[in-house]
């Protein structure tokens, strides 16, 4: 679905800066003569060029109105108006006609229409996230957080809102084969029996289990059982975004792997090196956004800081009232500075940097017992010693910072456990090789030839179980396709250590086979069930007391009671930190994860592909970041291709300029360049895993980066649906100020809006509030706060969208047209120097206005007012004008331009919410505060002669947001939490001055900045 070619599209397309090359002096110049606070999304917008200013008199971004490359919209419509007029009718889409069977025995328990909900749980990289999934008839639509669960709240990330996308993936493996042929599953057992046998004799010498990193005990159970049958054999564990740096730190520090967990709601002062966990795939973070959000509010009690020295912008730097941009290479030396002033409680002035080091010392000082220090996973393990040893002296151990058994059960260096697979694959000592998961073919560290060696080498059976058919499978004969988590039984640990059963949503679409299964069959156990393999294990830790009702309360609220790790005592080892901190000249590399593909796993799934990432808001590529005085320095532009060499390699990338980003370093993002990914993933940006080796996997120096002369195209949502006047000028969207200022003027968010009377609009009789509010009167008015304090930037209210309201696709091309379809946008915005300006994050869904001006327009009474304040879409009136679109101020509105949505895909069919329609093309899509939640609980409500609760139901954004930054109710109940925040006075109305009163509004942003850094 992505286009990828480098010749593909028009010149002012592939490089919009060209004809008006950002000038950096003037760039300069002009932010130093601001006066008072100016807030930007993108470098064009910050330098004023001609291509932005174009562009803010457009009606639509350029190319939406465009059919194809040469002809406009109105040059089709003017040449095609006859061959139209004789089409008639015939010319719209239709929906496929459809056979309707009904049942010829219901199920009891089934009532159509009326969802049911089944606990489980969704596992990345060894940690899971809990969840309630929503299933229509046995077909599972929806993920929700599991509310009751201690580990999420509720709360989900991304990752786990699109894992139902995988779910039905038609590219998904779907049959066993060996050497490309179909088999059956009977004839796989055959095949593997007669080597399993002469392993037995040789203790299993010969046999090579690799796995990704394993968290669920039934399997860690059948691992060990397994070694015992075979002494000889050898598990490794590998996936490239791995916790080697975490347990290594750890070992350095206590002599053991243990699992460092954080109490951020108790923390006063928070000090980030370099870790983002406030983005998803941060084991816990659904926990830490809420936590860290809950002593965010300036009105509720003293607020926490958050100081971040980071080598890539990220989503928890954007939070941070103080953030430092390094490279990586220098965060260990800053890390034992700060070790040093904070540990014995005094520091040097000599420098910027060691005048930020003791200013954060201080603070530290201040805070004993009520601070944290959180090292990323990409620093070297000796951060994460000295991160340890800083939390023990300033006695944080035990309040703020807890150390646990570790979470994977096998928590091994899972570089060294690959390399050593390597070796024995290289020397033939591997006659039986099965790998359960993970693609290390692609995705090994450079330097081992992981997918070399498992090419040439001479292993007799090479057995792969996967969801895909990837590159690893593709070298293996026997390739067994693997049943989704929401297929399979399982059980899986949280960060904190509580075990969630996974059980199966939906029979398996492709007779696959879970790890389990295959492990059963390995051991000569037989072809036993998931179901009965997770049940046995259980039965075993639970032999007295009545069994079934344990199972089913477990079943039933999504984990099982007690098996939270309790914390435990570490004793620090002399001199654990005292190797000397790296330093090196030259260019660095960083390599980090995407931020929506992960580390390619997620390839294939188109919702993350086109998820804007948080800081570019790019889409279907992975760049390669550099600085603004990197750029300048080389003449780079974006979109230019530069090559990047290291060690001898190399690899060609798209240039991101990323204002924030330290100078002389550059960062890319692994996940792509995938060769066997799907229809998706497939060609998508370049492979940096290439670049990576084993003795740098996070960040090297030296890399050399040369200019090419070529363009590649990107595409970015940054930019488009902007919200300033026609000639540019910026609009106060965001309205920020400091904790003292607050104090001092509370109401700084507030403006003077205009008189409701005055106005055009006729008006309806809506109230919006009421003085003497009955809550056996009603009526309802629906209303949203969104809270910019708490929004952490993640991104998960976007899938959480899509996913409930059936929102499609619509590929590279499309999005870079302006033509992407998501209801719901989350803008980043700078303010300052361009070297390290502060970034807001500000989501954006329709503001459902009482006075609206798309309504006005609309020709046929498509967008309406309804009686409960929602502003409406009748989507079989549309008829394509996209006048409201034009007339609305905060562009919200898409529209469905071309036939995006997949009629023919079976399997996307049985994902669909079937209470939402499924939109053809030609009609105009927005957010509907997911009105079909609110008739659904209407209904029940009358039903019950009551009137609808607060917090009864909420809209799908608010209901997957980690940080509960988004609270949705009932106006007309002064009770309500809506009503109550909305009542404070960080309450604010996005472009009030409009008189459009929106029924979503925000609550302004407070920062907490050191008094000592400030001045």
């Amino acid at each position: 679905m992505s286009d990828n070619s480098k010749n593909n599209a028009r010149p002012e397309e592939v490089c919009p800066g060209k004809k008006d090359k950002l000038d950096l002096a003037s760039v300069r110049e002009r932010v130093s003569a601001t006066k008072g606070p100016e807030y930007w999304r993108s470098l064009e917008e910050l330098a004023g060029s001609e291509e932005f200013r174009e562009m803010m008199h457009r009606e639509f971004p350029k190319g939406a109105s465009e059919w194809v490359d040469s002809v406009s919209r109105r040059g089709f419509l003017r040449l095609m108006g006859a061959s139209m007029a004789l089409a008639g009718m015939t010319a719209c889409t239709k929906q496929p006609m459809e056979p309707i069977v009904p049942y010829v025995r219901q199920p009891e328990e089934i009532v159509p229409g009326r969802p049911l909900f089944f606990a489980s749980a969704f596992t990345l990289s060894g940690y899971a996230t809990p969840i309630l999934v929503e299933s229509h008839l046995y077909r599972p639509t929806k993920i929700e957080g599991n509310a009751l669960h201690p580990a999420s709240l509720g709360g989900t990330d991304a990752f786990t809102q699109a894992s139902i996308l995988d779910l039905y993936d038609p590219d998904r493996s779907q049959t066993i084969t060996f050497m490309g042929d179909v088999r059956t599953w009977g004839e796989f057992i055959n095949a593997i029996r007669g080597p399993l046998n002469i392993q037995k004799g040789l203790q299993g010498s010969g046999i090579r289990i690799l796995t990704q990193s394993v968290s669920s005990p039934t399997l860690n159970d059948q691992l060990q059982s397994f070694l015992k049958a075979y002494p000889q054999a050898k598990w490794h564990v590998y996936e490239p975004v791995n916790r080697d740096n975490v347990y290594d730190g750890a070992r350095m520090a206590f002599g053991q792997p243990v699992e460092t967990t954080y109490k951020l709601d108790a923390a006063d002062v928070i000090v980030s090196l370099d870790a983002d966990f406030l983005y998803g795939g941060f084991p816990g973070f659904a926990r830490y956004a809420r936590d860290f959000a809950k002593r965010r509010d300036p009105d509720a009690g003293e607020m926490s800081r958050l100081y971040v020295i980071e080598s890539t912008p990220s989503s928890t730097g954007a939070k941070a009232d103080h953030r430092f941009p390094v490279r990586a290479v220098d965060i260990e030396a800053l890390a034992r500075q700060l070790s040093s002033a904070a540990g014995s409680g005094s520091g040097t002035s000599n420098g910027e940097a060691s005048k930020i080091i003791a200013a954060i010392s201080h603070d530290l000082q201040s805070h004993r017992g009520a601070s944290v220090i959180i090292p990323g996973d990409h620093q070297p393990a000796s951060v994460h010693a000295l991160a340890h040893s800083l939390n023990a002296a300033l006695g944080n151990v035990g309040k703020t910072v807890f150390y646990t058994d570790a979470v994977n059960a096998n928590p091994v260096n899972q570089t060294e456990s690959l390399k050593e697979l390597v070796a024995d694959m290289r020397g033939g000592k591997v006659d039986l090789l099965i790998i359960l998961g993970g693609n290390p073919a692609y995705d090994a560290p450079a330097d081992f030839g992981f997918a070399d060696a498992l090419k040439n080498t001479n292993i007799p059976l090479r057995v792969h179980l996967g969801l895909q058919q990837n590159e690893t499978a593709e070298l293996c004969q026997w390739h067994v396709n693997e049943t989704h988590y929401m297929e399979q039984w399982s059980d899986t640990r949280a960060y904190d250590g509580t075990v969630s059963i996974v059980q199966p949503m939906i029979a398996p679409l492709y007779a696959g086979h879970s790890a389990h299964e295959m492990l059963s069959v390995l051991g000569g156990s037989g072809e036993a069930s998931g179901h009965d393999l997770i049940q046995n294990y259980w039965k075993k830790q639970h032999p007295a007391g009545d069994f079934d009702s344990f199972w089913r309360k477990s079943l039933h609220e999504g984990w099982i009671e007690g098996t939270a790790f309790s914390p435990k005592q570490v004793a620090a080892k002399t001199g654990a930190s005292s190797s000397p901190a790296r330093s090196a000249q030259g260019i660095e590399i960083n390599f980090r994860r995407d931020p929506s593909i992960y580390d390619g796993r997620f390839a294939n799934n188109g919702w993350l592909q086109e998820l804007p990432k948080p800081m570019t808001k790019l889409t279907w590529d992975n760049p390669v970041l550099v600085g603004p005085a990197m750029a300048g320095r080389m003449g780079l532009e974006k979109m230019d291709v530069v090559e990047l060499e290291l060690n001898g390699k190399k690899v060609q990338g798209s240039v991101w300029i990323q204002a924030g980003h330290p100078d002389n370093s550059v960062t890319v993002f692994l996940g792509y360049g995938r060769t066997r990914a799907g229809r998706a993933g497939t060609g998508a940006g370049f492979d940096a895993y290439q670049l990576r080796y084993s003795a740098t996997p996070w960040f090297a120096t030296g890399v050399n980066v040369r200019k090419t002369g070529e363009k590649y195209l990107l595409a970015s949502t940054q930019g488009y649906q902007t919200m300033d006047t026609e000639n540019g000028d910026s609009r106060p969207e965001i309205r920020v100020t400091n904790l003292e200022e607050y104090h001092k003027e509370p109401n700084f968010a507030k403006e003077e809006e205009p008189q409701k009377e005055f106005t055009l609009y006729p008006q309806l009789g809506y109230k919006t509030t009421y003085p003497n509010y009955d809550p056996k009167s009603g009526p309802y008015q629906w209303g949203m706060t969104i809270d910019l304090n708490a929004c952490v930037g993640c991104n998960n209210c976007i899938v959480a969208c899509q996913s409930e309201n059936n929102i499609p696709i619509v590929g590279k091309e499309m999005v870079n047209r302006g033509r992407h379809m998501h209801w719901l946008r989350v803008d980043a915005y700078y303010q300052g120097d361009r070297d390290n300006p502060r970034a807001h994050f500000q989501p954006v869904p329709c503001m459902q206005c009482e006075d609206a001006p798309c309504e006005l327009v609309c020709p046929v009474g498509a967008t309406v007012h309804s009686t409960e304040g929602l502003n409406d879409m009748v989507y079989n009136r549309c008829v394509g004008t996209r006048y409201c679109s034009n007339n609305c101020p905060y562009k919200v509105r898409r529209f469905n331009f071309l036939l995006f949505q997949d009629w023919d895909t079976p399997q996307y069919k049985m994902m669909r919410n079937p209470d939402v329609t499924v939109r053809s093309r030609g009609v105009m899509e927005k957010c509907t505060y997911c009105v079909q939640r609110i008739s659904e609980h209407r209904i029940t409500a009358e039903r019950e002669n009551r009137l609808i609760g607060d917090g009864e139901f909420t809209t799908a954004c608010a209901q997957s947001c980690p940080a509960n930054a988004i609270v949705f109710g009932n106006v007309n109940d002064p009770n309500s939490a809506v009503s109550k925040l909305k009542a404070g006075a960080r309450n604010y109305s996005l472009l009030a001055e409009l008189n459009t009163r929106p029924r979503t509004t925000y609550l302004a942003e407070v920062r907490n900045p050191s008094g000592e850094l400030e001045s």
